[in-house]
């Protein structure tokens, strides 16, 4: 197909009816302007999905933890006060999982699906886009596996910077959580200006760690991403098995380092490189991979200085297509350089079921204020709303997909040693910067 047909600007075109489109069309609905939803299931699926309701979810049924001192149950509990849909629904659909949200998927999704059809200021249009309406007020919510032909359309919207990739990420960790009594900072042979947090090994631990990595388990890929993602990079766990000192010649070379603890260079060195502006957040330099991620807890813990690391967010390797969102959209996930094309979902660089809602939610809730000339919508970077928008749109030479945490929140004035009560003190401030605003 098939351009969308012109229509007036009071209306928005909405490309894409998963969480994020959903959410947004809910949103701009409530406030009077009406949606053009285009979701091109039933008429063709992607890989990954089979129902031909909204907001299907694909992989797990978990909006993960309830509890305030979890990242995402402070989001979710920051868009139940904004009166998200999607989560109401969650709610209201939820079975037993203990302190997680969980639902039951077809339920879900077909509760969404009436509450959006049932919208009189919704008109939910059933075909593939592939071309986007330059001049009209448009929200681009396709996901992760956004079409071909779509994605090139979208590649010259935003001035040719690739937008498909083949997501390889290593993880991150919160600086506080790591041993600095065992690591220490400087660059390779002394030159650069100390950018790197270093963990020496000696012999028995890298060979030990190296044992355990080259036997953990691998999560399973899809058959679409197997040969693409393999093709374009490599895995620390496929590295390590062409032999035992494969990792010291690659990421893991010692050359150019003393360790100031012993004044010897180490047998092998790990480096982790800061992660965002506040220093709050390092990634394991090198370590793209594709173990479950109860194995990456338990394999990379063994790594001296990691033994109590607080991973937040596990290494990825699988097709995710997103957007070089800090060179591309503003903080209310609008383009800088068109004003009436925004974006959602996990195209922009957010990660997870409630991270997109809450783009979706944040995108829609701003195209309405941008017709209307009203204030733009902004949460303050205190809550995890605000920070995951900071994220989005805060210059970032190496900008990866993130989820809700702890470590992009500013961090308290006041220390407090015990993690949980450091949350929920984060939680506080956060849901408190949300009353306020209401």
């Amino acid at each position: 197909m098939e351009k969308i047909e012109s229509n007036e600007n009071s209306f928005v075109n909405i490309i894409g009816g998963g969480l994020a489109g959903c959410e947004a069309a809910y949103q701009i609905a409530k406030n009077g302007i009406k949606v053009k939803l285009y979701e091109m299931k039933p008429v063709k699926f992607s890989p990954a999905h089979s129902n031909s309701n909204l907001a299907e979810i694909v992989c797990s049924n978990s909006f993960k933890s309830n509890l305030i001192t979890n990242a995402c149950g402070l989001l979710k509990q920051e868009l139940r006060m904004l009166d998200s849909l999607l989560i109401k629904i969650a709610d209201d659909t939820a079975v037993p999982a203990g302190q997680a949200l969980a639902v039951d998927r077809e339920e879900f999704s077909e509760k969404v699906t009436k509450e959006i059809k049932d919208n009189y200021n919704i008109e939910v249009i059933n075909k593939e886009v592939t071309e986007i309406p330059e001049n009209e007020f448009t929200i681009i919510a396709t996901g992760p596996l956004t079409s071909d032909k779509l994605s090139k359309n979208i590649s010259k919207l935003i001035g040719n910077e690739q937008l498909h990739f083949f997501d390889a990420a290593a993880p991150i960790l919160e600086k506080k959580s790591i041993d600095m009594d065992i690591a220490f900072i400087g660059d390779r042979y002394g030159k650069g200006n100390d950018d790197y947090i270093n963990l020496p090994m000696e012999k028995d631990e890298y060979e030990n760690f190296w044992k355990e990595l080259v036997n953990a388990e691998v999560a399973e890929l899809h058959d679409f991403e197997k040969k693409e993602i393999f093709e374009g990079c490599m895995p620390i766990e496929v590295m390590a098995k062409r032999g035992i000192d494969t990792l010291r010649f690659g990421p893991l070379k010692p050359v150019g380092f003393i360790n100031p603890h012993t004044g010897k260079r180490p047998y092998a060195i790990v480096q982790l490189r800061q992660d965002n502006v506040q220093g709050s957040l390092y990634n394991i330099v090198g370590f793209q991979t594709n173990l479950k991620f109860n194995e990456q807890k338990r394999v990379f813990s063994m790594i001296p200085g990691l033994e109590k690391a607080e991973f937040q967010k596990f290494g990825v390797m699988h097709r995710n297509t997103f957007i070089n969102s800090p060179k591309i959209l503003n903080e209310i996930f609008q383009m800088k350089k068109n004003k009436k094309i925004f974006f959602a979902g996990q195209i922009t660089g957010v990660e997870g079921y409630v991270e997109s809602i809450a783009s979706g939610l944040l995108a829609g809730i701003n195209v309405v204020n941008y017709i209307k000339k009203e204030e733009k919508f902004i949460q303050p970077s205190e809550t995890m709303l605000g920070a995951l928008t900071k994220y989005i749109s805060t210059e970032n030479e190496n900008f990866q997909p993130m989820n809700a945490n702890f470590g992009i929140l500013p961090q308290l004035d006041l220390r407090i040693k015990d993690k949980k009560e450091r949350y929920k003190k984060l939680s506080e401030v956060a849901l408190e910067k949300i009353r306020l605003l209401k």
